[in-house]
């Protein structure tokens, strides 16, 4: 088994959780666009009187920006830098909540939403794409699963917010406003990420691959002190003479294992109705009996179970190593999902599935919520890591879409204990892959796991 690697004493960690924190905040908006609409989609439905189709549209409409988002944003980031194009997201946010606070039309809302998506899609392979860049072996799992946690916070603050503002007024005024200012929230955090994102570098290996080699040192200096710096420096030169960086070496030869595991675990991270859950959990208790407020209160209660557990990765992922809780994680979400069918066949009481709801998410939390942002963002080689990040992350927001947009249509059509024992089944077919193809690679170096995927040895 490999062991983590030791956290060199030069490691500057200010600096290494400041430059986490600013681009974790990429995940807080992420979070907090895409769970917004679990508080307005059931005004949305009153307001425009959707159907089950176009209930499903509405949320969803923000993940197709989602896929475009990821399709464009490694392209993008491999060309004009991590950090530009992290701006550009921050305005997309901006826009987004504005728009889609004052549509006239259900239009003119998912035009809105399609650009938030835009941004959430290229901040979801970003931020932790840039993160890994710059975080030490040790403690990149750790790292990465600080930005899940900056997702998951984003999600419970916009429950938060949202029941707040449903509290404000009766059932028409939510109809007409309440809606509204849940979306246009999302203004106030965009600003936020806007500002900061000018206050960090560029990532130290872009900056090696666009040949800024002093620039990329500064930086790697800061991080890691200059002898580590050096050592660093050299093995990312190492790597990049071992790749052309073309799209087509990225699915053929050496790398075509590394891909196929990204996008494969990027698909079983969602299909298993994670985001049924977070898109749709007012609904979902409503069904059970629960009155509104009751179902703004019990969503939130879901917010704290998905932050809370996000600990548990944030704490072993660079110990247990990212498989186990894979493993452990995925067998307690097919369990619990599975129960969550059980009881809605049985018409179990409501606290049954709340319970199962709960225990789901936290198996959730404590495993492929970080974990699936932490291998995807570092089995890739560097030369064409962005491009990578991009096909992943675009395989993971297409299966979000699917979710999104037939979780409506699977309830009413097949009935709620189906949709959750299908999910329960994608879980089992998940737990499996694992198993049998993800690899270990905690405390391995970036230029390490990809001279594995080589079976090169690095010139120091």
């Amino acid at each position: 088994m490999n062991q983590p690697a030791a956290l060199d004493n030069q490691v500057n960690m200010k600096v290494v959780y400041f430059l986490t924190s600013v681009a974790a905040l990429g995940g807080l908006l992420f979070g907090y666009d895409t769970a917004v609409i679990s508080g307005a989609i059931g005004f949305l439905q009153t307001k425009f009187e959707l159907t089950a189709a176009m209930k499903g549209w509405a949320a969803s409409s923000a993940i197709v920006g989602c896929i475009f988002g990821a399709m464009f944003a490694g392209a993008l980031s491999d060309k004009w830098g991590r950090k530009k194009v992290l701006i550009l997201t921050a305005i997309l946010f901006g826009v987004s909540a504005i728009g889609s606070a004052i549509p006239r039309d259900l239009t003119e809302f998912t035009i809105a939403r399609f650009v938030g998506g835009l941004g959430v899609g290229a901040a979801s392979m970003l931020s932790p794409l840039y993160i890994t860049e710059l975080a030490p072996a040790a403690i990149r799992g750790r790292l990465v699963s600080i930005y899940q946690l900056a997702i998951v916070l984003g999600i419970l603050l916009i429950f938060f917010v949202n029941m707040l503002i449903q509290d404000l007024g009766n059932e028409a005024w939510n109809v007409e406003y309440g809606w509204r200012w849940m979306l246009g929230s999302e203004t106030l955090p965009a600003i936020l990420f806007l500002v900061a994102i000018f206050f960090v570098p560029e990532s130290p290996r872009w900056l090696m691959k666009a040949g800024r080699e002093d620039e990329a040192n500064d930086v790697l200096t800061k991080i890691n002190g200059p002898t580590r710096a050096a050592e660093i420096q050299a093995e990312i030169k190492s790597m990049l003479q071992q790749e052309k960086g073309s799209l087509q070496e990225l699915f053929s030869g050496s790398f075509k294992k590394a891909i196929m595991i990204g996008m494969i675990l990027a698909i079983f991270s969602q299909i298993q109705g994670i985001n049924a859950i977070m898109y749709y959990a007012p609904e979902i208790f409503k069904e059970v009996g629960t009155g509104t407020g009751g179902a703004f209160m019990q969503t939130v209660i879901v917010g704290v179970i998905n932050t809370l557990f996000t600990w548990v990765a944030i704490k072993w992922v660079d110990k247990s190593g990212r498989k186990f809780l894979l493993l452990a994680g995925g067998g307690g979400m097919a369990l619990s999902l599975f129960v969550v069918g059980l009881a809605f066949y049985f018409s179990w009481p409501g606290w049954v599935i709340l319970f199962f709801i709960l225990a789901y998410v936290a198996c959730f939390a404590a495993s492929y919520g970080p974990v699936t942002w932490v291998i995807i963002s570092e089995i890739f080689p560097i030369r064409m890591r962005g491009l990578a990040m991009s096909v992943a992350t675009l395989t993971l927001w297409i299966a979000v879409y699917l979710v999104t947009q037939f979780f409506p249509i699977m309830i009413e059509e097949i009935g709620s204990y189906w949709t959750f024992w299908i999910f329960g089944m994608m879980a089992t077919l998940a737990f499996i892959f694992v198993w049998l193809n993800v690899p270990e690679t905690k405390g391995k170096t970036l230029e390490e796991i990809e001279a594995s995927w080589l079976n090169v040895k690095l010139r120091k």
